[in-house]
């Protein structure tokens, strides 16, 4: 018997748009009155992760920065593991050696030092793998990000690392060129306490080793008393794979990585054919 369901959003419970459809959002709140505890597990920060929810009308726990941060459905941090400030520093000047542009995930918020890319880049992977996507909808969806003060602007990203009251949870970078992210990947892994996990082709994401997926889901139910063999993950890439690994239940999308699938116990349908709800209705 199923007693959590953990999902990721991006390429899950989100569509290709962003949103959470009618059908995901009615199939959660179906599992939700059965009290099923219904937990959103992302790579995004819990202020990107809850303005999806809000929109939709949904509650729900938030395992943020792939695990860096956990929260309440009411927005209470229960526990964080950020980086240490040095190995951020580090991780920060490997990506600006090979002029990547990345963001600061921290506990005050997400950073960047340049806004216009930060709008950009997510035109630029949302419209690579949705090419026959609206544009014009996209960059608009996009903005969202700058306009509701999703991501904020900095100067410089040393401003938050000499900061004794800023925690760094993540370092999220983006290139197109796959050899240099791979280059980077390599050099960051030399860096004996950071994990370097990757929620698509053209990113990766630096976390504290214990900051995973899989780890903080981990404690999340035994805090509830539920045994993982109860729990049911969902997910379609590898950052996802620490939790797809540990559950009972593990759901690879119908859009994921074939290495995804194959770790899986269940494929569901696509993000955008409400593979979520599909899979939730067939545990209830």
């Amino acid at each position: 018997m199923i007693k959590c369901i953990a999902t990721d959003m991006d390429g899950t419970l989100l569509n290709s748009v962003q949103q959470i459809s009618p059908e995901n959002k009615e199939a959660i709140l179906k599992a939700q009155s059965q009290g099923i505890e219904v937990v959103v597990a992302t790579g995004r920060s819990y202020q990107e992760a809850s303005y999806v929810l809000d929109a939709a009308g949904l509650q729900c726990p938030v395992i943020g920065v792939n695990g860096a941060e956990v929260r309440t459905k009411e927005g209470e941090v229960l526990s964080s593991v950020p980086l240490r400030k040095e190995d951020a520093k580090k991780a920060a000047d490997m990506l600006t050696k090979r002029d990547i542009y990345f963001e600061a995930y921290t506990n005050k918020g997400t950073y960047s030092v340049d806004l216009e890319k930060a709008v950009s880049i997510i035109v630029d992977i949302v419209v690579s793998a949705n090419p026959d996507a609206d544009q014009e909808q996209v960059h608009y969806a996009a903005g969202a990000r700058i306009r509701d003060g999703l991501v904020h602007g900095i100067e410089s990203y040393d401003l938050l690392f000499c900061d004794d009251e800023v925690q760094i949870y993540k370092l999220l970078a983006f290139s197109f060129d796959t050899q240099r992210l791979e280059a980077a990947a390599a050099e960051l892994h030399e860096l004996e306490d950071l994990v370097v996990s990757s929620s698509g082709h053209e990113n990766l994401e630096i976390t504290n080793k214990n900051a995973q997926k899989g780890i903080a889901l981990e404690a999340f139910v035994k805090a509830k008393g539920i045994q993982l063999g109860e729990t049911m993950a969902m997910g379609d890439s590898f950052n996802d794979v620490s939790m797809l690994e540990r559950v009972g239940r593990a759901v690879a999308m119908g859009n994921a990585a074939y290495e995804i699938k194959s770790l899986c116990d269940v494929i569901t349908e696509t993000n955008d054919e409400h593979g979520v709800a599909k899979a939730i209705l067939e545990v209830l």
